[in-house]
C-alpha cells in the first residue's frame, strides 16, 4: 500500500521521490545567450568588487553605514531622518522591478541576481575543474590524477577561498573599506566582534554556494512566488513552443513517438503557457516505421534543456515557479535544431499569448500605468533631494514641568535642540529668536561633518511676553551656519495665563506646533 505521503510527480526540481537531495550537476550549452550572460556576469563580479574601494571627495561612493544610521549612495548620503528620502527610493526600486518584470519577465533572476551570477560562472566552474564533467576527466590533467579525497579537499579549500574574498567584499560595503582593511591586516584579538563578523559572512558564503545552492531559489527565494501576479499573458518569457514541437520523436531512431500532455495548469504558479486550444487528453503512442504514422513535431525528445538547467526542470512542462530564465534550454535546443537542419527557436524568449495564439500586445495597462508611478515618485524624489538642505535642525520639548519661573521673575520653557550637519566638512551654528533668549553652553555650535550635535537649551522670556494670552505663544526660532545658510523653526513656549498688558505684542499664531523640522 503507498504511503500518504506518496506522490506520483516530483514535489521539488531538487527532491527525490524518497526525499532525499537530488544534486543538481547542470551541463553547460555554450550558445549565444550564455557567452552573453557569461559577459554580464564578469562585469557585474568586477562591479561588485571595485565600487566599495571608489570614493569621491574623501568619502566611499557606496556605503551603507547601519551602525551609524548612514547611507552614501553614488556619492549622495542620506541618514536617519531622511524616512521621506528612503521611502520614496525604496518606491522607486520595487515600481521599477514591476516593472522590468512585466516587461521582461525573470530577467533580473537568469541575469544579475548575485545568486546565479556567482553560482554558475565562479563556483560551478571550480567544481567542474575538480570534479571534472560526468565521465570525463577535468580540464587540468594533473588535477584529474588526484585521488578523489585530494580533489575533493581542494574543491572545498578554493571554495572556501571564494567564499572569504566574496565576504570581505561584501562586507566593505557596510563596514567600509579602511575598517575591512584593519580587521584583515592585524590580529584578530584586537577586534573579535569583526573578525567574527567576517567570519560568519564567509561560513554562510560556503554554505549557500557549496551547498544550498539551487536551493535558495527554489525553497527560499520568494521572487519566484511573486511572478503569478507580476506577469501577464503578454510578459516576455522562456518558452516552449508546444505546437511546434509535439508530437516528439526521431524518425532516424526509429523509436516510438509520444505526444505529450499538455502541462497541468494547476500545478504551476502560472497559467501554462503550451496548452494549445485547451486540450487535455494524451495521445496514443504511435510507432514510426508504420505508414500511418503522423508528422513529428520538431522536438526529438533529446532532454538537453533539461540536462542543462540549472533548477532541473523541464521547460516543456510550461512556465514553472523554479524557471529562472537563465535561457540554458535555449542554448542547449538551438543547437540541436541547427545540427538537424531545423530552425532556431523551438524554445525561444517568447510571451504566453504568442506561444498560444501568435498574438503579442505590447501596450497594456500595466505597461503604462507602472512608467507613470516611476515617473511621480521620481518626481517628487528629485524634488525632495533638490530641496533638502545642508543640515537638519529641530527644538524638542523637554520633559517635566511646562514653564519655570526663575528667581529675576523671567520665565523659560526647557528644550533640547538637534542639529544634523549633512555636509562634509565642518560647520558653526548660531541659533536666535527675536523677543526671547535662548541659552546653550556656546553661542557657537561646531558640529563635524555627518555628526548630529544635540543639546539641552532653555528659553528664557520676560513674564509680560504672555500678557493678553492663553498662557501660550508661537516664536521663531533662527537656526544658521557659517555659510549663510538658515532655517526656521516655528516653536511654541508656554507661560502664565491672564497677564494684562496693553504694551504686550498679540499672539498671531497659537496653532503651531510645539517644535518642528526646520
Amino acid at each position: 500500500m503507498p504511503s500518504l505521503l506518496h506522490s506520483e510527480e516530483r514535489v521539488l526540481s531538487t527532491l527525490n521521490a524518497d526525499g532525499t537531495r537530488r544534486w543538481l550537476t547542470p551541463k553547460i550549452s555554450a550558445g549565444a545567450f550564455w557567452k552573453k550572460r557569461r559577459i554580464v556576469a564578469y562585469f557585474l563580479i568586477t562591479l561588485f568588487v571595485v565600487l566599495p574601494w571608489l570614493h569621491a571627495d574623501g568619502r566611499q561612493l557606496f556605503f551603507l553605514d547601519i551602525a551609524h544610521g548612514e547611507f552614501t549612495v553614488f556619492g549622495k548620503t542620506f541618514i536617519r531622518t531622511d524616512t521621506l528620502l528612503l521611502a520614496l527610493l525604496m518606491i522607486t526600486i520595487f515600481v521599477t522591478i514591476f516593472l522590468l518584470t512585466a516587461l521582461f519577465g525573470r530577467v533580473w533572476c537568469g541575469w544579475s541576481c548575485p545568486q546565479t551570477v556567482y553560482l554558475e560562472f565562479v563556483f560551478r566552474p571550480i567544481e567542474r575543474l575538480f570534479d571534472g564533467k560526468k565521465n570525463k576527466p577535468g580540464p587540468l590533467k594533473l588535477i584529474s590524477l588526484l585521488p578523489p579525497g585530494a580533489r575533493k579537499a581542494g574543491k572545498w579549500i578554493t571554495y572556501a577561498l571564494f567564499s572569504f574574498l566574496i565576504a570581505n567584499t561584501f562586507l566593505a560595503y557596510f563596514v567600509g573599506t579602511d575598517q575591512l582593511v584593519e580587521w584583515v591586516t592585524s590580529s584578530p584579538a584586537r577586534h573579535p566582534f569583526g573578525f567574527g563578523v567576517v567570519v560568519f559572512v564567509t561560513a554562510a558564503m560556503l554554505f549557500d554556494f557549496g551547498f544550498f545552492r539551487e536551493q535558495l531559489c527554489i525553497v527560499a527565494c520568494p521572487y519566484g512566488r511573486f511572478q503569478s501576479v507580476m506577469l501577464d499573458q503578454h510578459s516576455l518569457i522562456v518558452g516552449y513552443d508546444y505546437n511546434r514541437g509535439e508530437p516528439r520523436g526521431h524518425i532516424k531512431q526509429k523509436k516510438r513517438a509520444r505526444t505529450a500532455e499538455p502541462p497541468d495548469a494547476s500545478a504551476v504558479p502560472l497559467k501554462v503557457v503550451n496548452q494549445p486550444g485547451g486540450a487535455t487528453a494524451t495521445a496514443e503512442p504511435v510507432d514510426i516505421s508504420s505508414e500511418s504514422a503522423p508528422e513529428l513535431g520538431d522536438c526529438v525528445d533529446c532532454y538537453n534543456c533539461v540536462k542543462v538547467c540549472p533548477t532541473g526542470i523541464d521547460i516543456r512542462d510550461g512556465l514553472q515557479m523554479e524557471c529562472i530564465h537563465c535561457t540554458q534550454c535555449i542554448d542547449a535546443c538551438n543547437d540541436v535544431m541547427t545540427k538537424l537542419g531545423r530552425p532556431k527557436g523551438l524554445i525561444r524568449y517568447s510571451t504566453q499569448a504568442a506561444l498560444e495564439t501568435g498574438k503579442w500586445k505590447m501596450l497594456r495597462p500595466r505597461v503604462i500605468l507602472y512608467p507613470l508611478v516611476l515617473l511621480i515618485v521620481l518626481s517628487a524624489l528629485t524634488f525632495v533631494l533638490s530641496t533638502k538642505s545642508t543640515f537638519d535642525a529641530v527644538f524638542i520639548r523637554g520633559q517635566g514641568m511646562p514653564f519655570n519661573t526663575l528667581p529675576t521673575g523671567e520665565i523659560s520653557n526647557q528644550g533640547r535642540i538637534r542639529i544634523t550637519n549633512r555636509t562634509r566638512e565642518p560647520r558653526e551654528y548660531t541659533v536666535r529668536a527675536e523677543g526671547v533668549d535662548i541659552r546653550t553652553e556656546s553661542d557657537t555650535i561646531r558640529i563635524e561633518p555627518g555628526e548630529t550635535f544635540s543639546e539641552r537649551a532653555l528659553v528664557v522670556m520676560p513674564r509680560t511676553f504672555f500678557a493678553g494670552t492663553q498662557g501660550h505663544r508661537v516664536i521663531s526660532i533662527e537656526i544658521s551656519d557659517d555659510q549663510g545658510e538658515q532655517k526656521i523653526i516655528k516653536y511654541k513656549v508656554v507661560g502664565p495665563v491672564h497677564e494684562k498688558d496693553e504694551q504686550a505684542p498679540p499672539d498671531t499664531n497659537t496653532d503651531a506646533e510645539p517644535g518642528g523640522d526646520g
